[in-house]
């Protein structure tokens, strides 16, 4: 790896997935796509490296979507983490381990880390006021209440945030207050709640984040702009039923807050991955090692959490890893608008993964992804990037080698001749590509990735229609096999290239090319392994053509 230096091994992690509802193409494009792309190119070099998700099942939201169904908060998360499981797997995503929050391994991972600072001195009680429904008998936290927003004036900003702007709220913030279950007007009490020193850790973070230098200007900005302000301690519990309790006595219907609580699953996750394969120790090596890279892949609004929250919590405890980097995206909109669960404006996984290619959607994700500012997802764009470019670039360029194989070569490899000029130039302009789109993936610019992916395939392309094999097949069938077997050994080299952003073609590809065992390494992209003489498998269309109708669906 280019920028490995010090490090041995990688942890990946994506942002937890709310369990309060279906996963839409937001969420692909803010932090599962991005990491699954760069995950799978790590495994193709050689890397040691992980990936662990999976949901996050505990705070209001999940609460508030069981009041609104009429179930209970565990009916709801056991829906939706399997619901979105199912449809990361069905768009290819390829983790380690997809768990979730609310298991037995979580709940004694969270509380031991609040036990270590707790035993340390470092939390506080203090006694603050809330707001509280005298109807419902019960203190309104963050999505329990809703308001007025105090930076924008949006009138149903939630108690936590405000979707309308972006700001982090508290529910006293809020004007004009009101119960989001009732509508009632609440009232100010108190309650007793521990203290994170978030303040504290200030000097140290800012000190952190000054030496990456790599790391996204819109990162780096969003935490200086925290800094600026200065920071605040933060509550680290609430007045809830659902969530984990509190570690401690006498302190019944106190759980610890889902902002805490729910990054320390990316550690009990890992746990969790390790104790399946019986060896429950080796997580250390991944969360205690200062030879493991952790990098965080997120949408936006997740930035705070893992580039000041969560980074000063493990600085708190002492002896854990800190994100070697915090890749964080802008947001994918539908058509101008932001994709929100809550607002019922989204594209959802489940909606689409019938109807469209999966490979189809991850491609048109992947080139508009909203690496440095926010982009618009269009049924119009999905089409164009499937017909246009993966069947029309791609699809045509795999369609022609392997008709020509079959027709005039009884489906085989033929052999590989003299070379000409124009084929010694191609294959060792091919060769350049690997090392290329290798620094895209190792620097996250994955956009970039993609268009020189694509770029590879244009240049063959180009050699196909050069080379003229339906004129070399009359007058010279030997210099036309070369030029078919060349065509074959890029069709290898598509299948390895293409596995990040395209695993089902590439695995169908292989298939094709006869060669679905294949341990495939990013290092042999280019080599000219297929033999003369090898038997190829049944061609396949990669990419069906969508027709207008299907998108006016």
């Amino acid at each position: 790896m280019e920028k490995t230096g010090k490090y041995k091994r990688i942890l990946v992690t994506s942002a937890l997935t709310y369990a309060n509802g279906d996963t839409h193409l937001g969420h692909i494009a803010g932090s599962i796509l991005p990491a699954d792309m760069y995950v799978r190119y790590c495994r193709l070099a050689g890397y040691d490296v992980i990936y662990v998700c999976g949901s996050d099942e505990y705070g209001t939201a999940i609460e508030m979507s069981a009041i609104k169904e009429g179930t209970t908060p565990k009916e709801i998360v056991d829906k939706y983490h399997s619901a979105n499981k199912l449809a990361y797997e069905q768009l290819g995503m390829s983790f380690d381990i997809y768990s979730r929050t609310s298991t037995e391994t979580h709940k004694r991972t969270a509380q031991e880390f609040f036990t270590n600072l707790y035993d340390k001195g470092l939390l506080y009680e203090k006694s603050e006021k809330q707001l509280y429904s005298e109807k419902e008998q019960r203190f309104l936290a963050d999505r329990f209440v809703i308001g007025t927003c105090p930076v924008c004036g949006y009138e149903d900003a939630r108690g936590d945030e405000c979707e309308n702007c972006g700001s982090t709220l508290s529910p006293l913030e809020l004007k004009n207050p009101r119960s989001t279950i009732t509508g009632d007007t609440p009232v100010v009490k108190e309650s007793t709640h521990f203290y994170f020193p978030l303040a504290k850790y200030q000097g140290e973070l800012d000190k952190w984040i000054s030496s990456k230098p790599d790391w996204k200007p819109n990162v780096v900005n969003y935490c200086k702009g925290w800094f600026k302000t200065g920071l605040q301690d933060r509550a680290i519990t609430r007045d809830l039923s659902w969530g984990v309790p509190l570690p401690l006595p006498d302190h019944e219907g106190k759980v610890i807050y889902v902002w805490f609580e729910a990054p320390i699953g990316y550690i009990s996750i890992t746990k969790e991955l390790f104790a399946s394969k019986g060896n429950e120790d080796l997580w250390k090596d991944y969360w205690c090692s200062n030879d493991t890279r952790l990098v965080h892949f997120l949408g936006k609004d997740n930035i705070i959490f893992h580039a000041i929250f969560f980074p000063a919590m493990l600085m708190a405890h002492g002896g854990l890893v800190l994100a070697d980097n915090v890749p964080a995206n802008e947001f994918m909109n539908l058509e101008g608008t932001k994709q929100s669960k809550s607002k019922g404006h989204a594209i959802y996984v489940k909606d689409v993964i019938d109807r469209f290619n999966p490979d189809s959607i991850r491609y048109a994700i992947a080139s508009n992804m909203p690496e440095n500012k926010d982009t618009d997802f269009y049924w119009s764009d999905l089409q164009a990037k499937n017909n246009n470019e993966l069947g029309a670039i791609l699809g045509n360029f795999v369609n022609r080698t392997f008709v020509f194989a079959e027709k005039y070569f009884e489906g085989r490899v033929p052999p590989l001749g003299e070379l000409h000029e124009i084929d010694k130039n191609l294959l060792e302009s091919v060769k350049s590509y690997p090392s290329r789109i290798a620094s895209y993936y190792e620097n996250y610019k994955f956009k970039d990735a993609v268009s020189e992916s694509m770029n590879l395939v244009r240049e063959a392309n180009k050699y196909f229609n050069d080379t003229e094999p339906w004129k070399a097949v009359k007058e010279d069938k030997e210099r036309c096999g070369t030029i078919i077997n060349i065509c074959l050994q890029l069709c290898r080299t598509f299948a390895v290239i293409f596995d990040p952003i395209l695993p089902f073609s590439s695995e169908k590809l292989l298939r094709m090319l006869a060669l679905p065992d294949e341990k495939l390494t990013w290092q042999g992209a280019c080599d000219l392994k297929l033999e003369a003489g090898h038997t190829l498998g049944k061609p396949e269309i990669l990419f069906k053509k969508i027709e207008d109708t299907e998108i006016e669906k």
